[in-house]
């Protein structure tokens, strides 16, 4: 087993939090007990055959929480080129005006855990990406993205590729800018 894959070095039975440990004895199999899958499933890094995928995606959803364990949950969006892979433990990508509030920054602020959901609609692929994040407002990583005024960088401590069952095929509708 590659030990370097699962998260951070860690012994197989202490993966997982409490209510994970809890929620798997009670309701599925124990992860204690299925090594080589999770040497599959909990990485230390996005493995190189998701670079492009990763690269390509239009959108994806952010999650942060402030210092009180509030969450929030935000779509991000922008068109392929939206994420750019610095490199197998890095990724990062550019803030863009919303509605001012300012909920995902300010949350990374106070608490830098964040967890990135790629869904690619079209075969059905997911990956959950978790990290640390960062955010800038002048510096080299504002040249990843010219047109944005801060950028977040993600030190990648988590990576879970998921199956594809229970997602939707959909397929995109192309609008013309008429009707956008």
């Amino acid at each position: 087993m590659n030990k370097n894959a699962i998260r951070q070095h860690a012994p197989v039975d202490t993966l997982f939090g409490k209510g994970e440990r809890h929620a798997q004895r009670r309701w599925g199999r124990a992860a204690s007990r299925q090594p080589a899958r999770l040497e599959r499933l909990l990485l230390d890094h996005i493995p190189a055959e998701y670079h492009a995928r990763i690269e390509a995606v239009p959108f994806f959803f952010l999650a942060t929480s402030n210092s009180r364990g509030q969450c929030d949950c935000s779509f991000k969006g922008g068109g392929p080129g939206l994420v750019r892979v610095l490199d197998a433990r890095t990724l990062a990508f550019p803030d863009f005006a919303g509605n001012g509030l300012f909920m995902s920054l300010g949350n990374i602020l106070e608490n830098a855990h964040v967890g990135l959901l790629f869904i690619d609609f079209a075969d059905g692929a997911r990956l959950r990406v978790n990290g640390r994040a960062s955010v800038y407002d002048d510096g080299p990583p504002l040249e990843l993205f010219p047109e944005a005024t801060r950028v977040i960088v993600v030190e990648i401590e988590e990576v879970t590729p998921n199956c594809r069952a229970h997602v939707p095929r959909l397929r995109p509708v192309l609008e013309s800018r008429e009707e956008s």
